[in-house]
C-alpha cells in the first residue's frame, strides 16, 4: 500500500535532494512545533519552487529552529501555463484574496499595476508573496507565484512584449463574453504567453481603455451582464482562461 503523503507542507530556501538538511527559520519552528504539535521524526513535505517536494522526517527541533531531512521525492517540480495577472490594488485584505487565489488557480505571475483610478497608494511585495508561499504550501503546489514590483499601467503598456496576448476585462460590459472570446482562441493557440487586466473599483479611464482597445495584441472581454468586484472578477477570468485555454483542460 502507497505510504501516505505529510500533512504537513512547508516552502524552503534551500536546495533540496537525498539527505539534503533542510533548516527552519523560527517562525516554520513555532508552527511545526507549537501549531502542528510535530514532533522528532514527524514526516514533512518540503519545496523549494525549483527542486520538486521532497518529504522527510523531523530531525532537530528547537524553539527558535528546526531541521527535516529529506528521505524520498514527492511531487515533481512543475510551472502553471504562462499566464500574467495583471491588477490594479484595492483594499489590502481584497489585494491578498487576489494573489492568493492566483496561486491557487495556477497563474505564473501577478503584476500589480496603477491606473488612473487605483484607489491603493501602494503594495507591499513582501507580504503578498508570502500569501504566495502560503496559497501554494495549502494547494499542493511545487511553484511559487512570482509577485512582480508595481508599475504605472502607461508604463506597463509601453513596454508590452506584443507576443504576448491581454484579455482586457472591460468593465463597460460592450465586448465579446469572454468565454466565447476564449473559446474562439482556444484552438488556435497553445497554453500561453498571455495575460489578464483587471481594473480598479473605479474602472479605466476613459482614455486608458480606449488605448487598451485600440492595442493589436488586446481581447476585450466583458464578464457577463453584472457589474463584478475586482477580486472576484480576476477569479472569474482566471478561471474561464484555465478551463478553455490552461491546464485544467
Amino acid at each position: 500500500m502507497a505510504e501516505a503523503a505529510p500533512k504537513i507542507r512547508l516552502f524552503v530556501e534551500g536546495a533540496l535532494g537525498p539527505g539534503a538538511q533542510v533548516m527552519l527559520s523560527p517562525d516554520q519552528a513555532h508552527y511545526l512545533f507549537n501549531v502542528m504539535r510535530a514532533t522528532h521524526g514527524t514526516e514533512v513535505a518540503v519545496f523549494n519552487g525549483r527542486d520538486g517536494e521532497w518529504t522527510g522526517p523531523v530531525t532537530r527541533t528547537g524553539r527558535l529552529g528546526g531541521s527535516v531531512t529529506c528521505r524520498a521525492p514527492g511531487r515533481p517540480q512543475r510551472r502553471p501555463p504562462d499566464l500574467w495577472l495583471v491588477f490594479a490594488p484595492i483594499k489590502k485584505a481584497r489585494t491578498d484574496f487576489i494573489v492568493e487565489k492566483a496561486a491557487e488557480l495556477g497563474a505564473a505571475r501577478v503584476l500589480p499595476v496603477f491606473t488612473r483610478h487605483t484607489n491603493a497608494a501602494r503594495v507591499q511585495p513582501d507580504r503578498l508573496r508570502a500569501h504566495a508561499i502560503e496559497a501554494a504550501e495549502q494547494c499542493g503546489e511545487t511553484f511559487v507565484l512570482d509577485i512582480a514590483p508595481p508599475v504605472r499601467l502607461e508604463a506597463l503598456l509601453d513596454a508590452w512584449d506584443p507576443g504576448r496576448r491581454l484579455v482586457f476585462c472591460d468593465e463597460s460590459r460592450a465586448a465579446v463574453p469572454a468565454a466565447a472570446a476564449l473559446a474562439e482562441a482556444a484552438p488556435n493557440s497553445a497554453p500561453g504567453p498571455w495575460a489578464i487586466l483587471i481594473g480598479p473599483e473605479g474602472g479605466f479611464a476613459p482614455e486608458e481603455a480606449a488605448r487598451l482597445r485600440a492595442l493589436p495584441y488586446v481581447l476585450p472581454v466583458t464578464l457577463g451582464p453584472r457589474v463584478l468586484r475586482a477580486d472576484t472578477a480576476a477569479v472569474a477570468a482566471i478561471t474561464l482562461w484555465q478551463a478553455l485555454l490552461g491546464d485544467w483542460r
